[in-house]
């Protein structure tokens, strides 16, 4: 317990900078993720073949092939192009923070677009038709009726996506950002002490994971309670 406190007495500024950092990749990737995983899963609910095939395909890549794999992949391979070195748009992409942040909010759009179309499939019927029956156009009946209900119905599966995105960000020590796990690594190799270091760094993300599910059960009390009542 002593070396615990020593540790983090020590370097206390080394794990602040570094969950900072982790919190700024999960909330970034998470809004993101969840504006992208719309279109998406529209998209594969899309009757046209194309849209939905091509939905289908993104979604199959990013959920079919390892996270460590993608980051490479976008921090590796960016590079080999001459038409995205030669671009304006290159002194960012060439950023392992950017590289990292582009990875998250593709890998976890694809996972949150299946979230978020189970959560559309789950709308009952009876509210879509009384929406159409009233008038309502498709965009409408979309927009007012069948998004916010799926959001309320897929909440409790979006905030397990999340939890594994907060987990995920750990993979972005390998291409140099100082994340929590970033951090730790080089706080265990100035200590020798990788135990201790490790432990602290997994309270860290274990109080983070609390603090997610706090905010979605805040967030299922309030788009839910006329459930709760209900029941």
């Amino acid at each position: 317990m002593a070396g615990l406190l020593d540790i983090l007495a020590e370097y206390w500024p080394k794990y602040l900078s570094g969950t900072w950092l982790t919190i700024q990749l999960v909330t970034i990737s998470a809004i993101l993720g969840l504006l992208l995983a719309v279109p998406v899963a529209l998209a594969r609910l899309s009757e046209n073949r194309l849209l939905r095939g091509s939905a289908t395909a993104y979604s199959l890549f990013f959920r079919g092939t390892p996270l460590l794999v993608q980051i490479f992949l976008i921090y590796f391979g960016l590079g080999q192009f001459g038409f995205v070195r030669s671009s304006f748009l290159w002194p960012f992409l060439r950023e392992a923070y950017v590289c990292a942040l582009i990875t998250f909010v593709l890998n976890t759009a694809a996972y949150s677009a299946e979230v978020v179309r189970g959560g559309i499939l789950s709308v009952p019927k009876g509210e879509i038709e009384a929406a159409r029956a009233s008038g309502m156009s498709s965009f409408t009946t979309y927009r007012l009726v069948i998004l916010p209900r799926a959001f309320s119905i897929a909440l409790p599966a979006y905030s397990n996506e999340v939890i594994i995105l907060l987990k995920g960000t750990a993979l972005a020590s390998t291409i140099t950002l100082l994340e929590l796990m970033g951090q730790a690594q080089l706080i265990s190799s100035r200590t020798y002490k990788p135990i201790q270091v490790f432990i602290l760094a997994g309270i860290v993300y274990y109080v983070l994971t609390l603090i997610i599910t706090w905010i979605f059960r805040v967030l299922e009390r309030r788009y839910n309670r006329y459930q709760v009542v209900a029941r």
